[in-house]
């Protein structure tokens, strides 16, 4: 009696294997999705605020210019967007070379007060001292 289950086991398993099984195709787009619309809002803001900063530094440093650093803001924000999803990140570097390219200096854009200052109260920092050994 065994030998008989042992058999319709067998081949009840035969009959699984001949079965098709569909695969699953799945479409694959290069493309990464969208980011979130409070990203990019919260992106734009940095941008814009950046760019008046940037635009107040470099008419400080080229009163005389005013017209020009306009359109040099104008035309680097857009690389900028148009290069990374991070165009705050790139867009000072992008008007710092525009403006070398016409033969100025870069204005001072360093503003301490965005940054966390330095605290002073931290571990040393010891150097090894040398060891002679004789």
């Amino acid at each position: 009696m065994r030998s008989l289950f042992f058999a319709n086991f067998i081949d009840d398993q035969s009959s699984i294997t001949n079965q098709l099984i569909p695969m699953k195709i799945f479409n694959y787009s290069p493309a990464p999705p969208p980011p979130p619309s409070a990203f990019l809002q919260l992106v734009s803001n940095a941008v814009a605020q950046l760019k008046q900063k940037l635009q107040r530094d470099y008419e400080q440093a080229y009163p005389h210019l005013r017209e020009i650093i306009h359109l040099i803001l104008d035309q680097e924000e857009s690389n900028a967007w148009k290069l990374s999803i991070f165009p705050h990140l790139v867009f000072p570097d992008l008007v710092e070379s525009h403006v070398a390219r016409l033969n100025l200096q870069p204005a001072a854009t360093k503003h301490y007060d965005v940054f966390v200052p330095r605290q002073t109260d931290e571990t040393p920092f010891f150097q090894p001292a040398l060891a002679l050994c004789g």
